[in-house]
């Protein structure tokens, strides 16, 4: 069965004063998930488990993303964190740590047949 796409959700999430891309990474992630509540698997006959996830990051430092602890953040469903290059470090006037600011988009998808 082809894997369909089904829906996607955005984020924005900020690190103010650490430069910790993976905080920022998480409050963008739960800004694009602590206000839905979609039942997406039931509607289609599958189980939760069946919610194929894939997260895309984008952060000024990708490799300083840790996917692993962002996949935690999710109950069910087959999670891939990528993290790539985007987001922001914005300077601070006094030449402190940088504000970070990250995105993310949590596409959601179901192995389905084709209709006919």
């Amino acid at each position: 069965m082809p894997k369909t796409r089904l829906l996607t959700e955005f984020g924005i999430g900020s690190s103010l004063r650490h430069r910790d891309y993976t905080a920022a990474a998480r409050r963008a992630l739960q800004d694009a998930l602590w206000r839905n509540s979609i039942n997406l698997a039931e509607l289609f006959g599958q189980p939760k488990e069946a919610m194929i996830i894939d997260v895309e990051i984008a952060a000024p430092d990708p490799d300083a993303v840790d996917t692993t602890a962002l996949a935690d953040i999710f109950p069910y469903g087959q999670v891939t964190v990528t993290a790539h290059k985007g987001g922001l470090d914005v300077p601070r006037p006094d030449g402190g740590t940088p504000t970070v600011i990250v995105n993310a988009a949590i596409n959601v998808s179901l192995n389905l047949e084709p209709a006919k």
